[in-house]
């Protein structure tokens, strides 16, 4: 009977592990209306909560070609991790495309100025409260706006869209979902992409501490929550496995 109960115990921490450290892309195809057929379609790899985690070239290799652009959706590292590691990261996801990076809360605790050096020094772009245009040869626009961490205060939804002009269709990169509380309609912002909750990351049944990650449609908004690639306090987990997303884009 012991041996028994120790097997089980042993096998549920197992595939807890497990759960934590896989490798899965989830895809998702999202038409909108007010997206520019000129741009035909547009792909997002998206990756947020990498925390301690090393990226798998699996995953590199499953979306290489795929992706137009990447986009860190923060959390990329935390206190303890090494700088190399970060590098080799983020070295792992150039492969994939040009990258786009928002700071989540565990980014605030590492030296950010080391951090943002980095970021800078690999080519990485830090949407900081601000946008960055993509424009077809047809002149229309898509406006990729990023902002700080909304738990440490830093988050400035206002200078972002003062950044992306008034023109073009509006994707928002926040690394806290609580940001769509911040959002009117007039803003035009169409998709929001967020991770940090880990989608609860230890769930019995449908009970976690957050809700599993998903897409939801708030008022005029289209909100993707990632379950996230990585863990914290604990590397496991339980009913929301780790995930990256590619995103592809169109015009209905």
């Amino acid at each position: 009977m012991f041996i028994s109960l120790v097997v089980i115990i042993t096998f549920f921490f197992v595939y807890m592990w497990l759960e934590a450290h896989c490798n899965k892309v989830t895809y998702t195809k999202l038409k909108f209306r007010e997206f520019p057929k000129s741009f035909e379609e547009m792909s997002i790899f998206f990756i947020s909560d990498v925390h301690r985690r090393k990226i798998s070239k699996k995953i590199v290799n499953e979306v290489k070609g795929k992706a137009d652009i990447v986009i860190i959706g923060g959390d990329l590292t935390e206190k303890g991790v090494p700088f190399a590691r970060v590098a080799e990261n983020i070295r792992h996801l150039k492969e994939i495309g040009p990258i786009y990076f928002v700071w989540g809360n565990n980014d605030h605790e590492v030296d950010v100025h080391k951090l943002a050096t980095l970021l800078t020094e690999e080519g990485v772009e830090i949407l900081d409260n601000k946008a960055v245009i993509f424009q077809s040869e047809k002149g229309e626009k898509i406006a990729l706006l990023g902002v700080d961490d909304i738990s440490k205060n830093r988050a400035r939804l206002d200078l972002a869209l003062l950044d992306a002009g008034a023109e073009g269709f509006r994707i928002l990169v926040s690394h806290n979902p609580a940001i769509v509380g911040k959002i009117q309609e007039n803003q035009r912002i169409s998709l929001v992409l967020s991770g940090h909750t880990h989608g609860g990351q230890i769930r019995f049944f449908s009970f976690g501490i957050y809700e599993k990650g998903g897409i939801r449609k708030i008022g005029g908004t289209t909100v993707i929550i990632s379950n996230g690639y990585g863990t914290t306090t604990l590397p496991f987990r339980l009913g929301a496995p780790a995930e990256t997303h590619l995103i592809t884009l169109k015009s209905m």
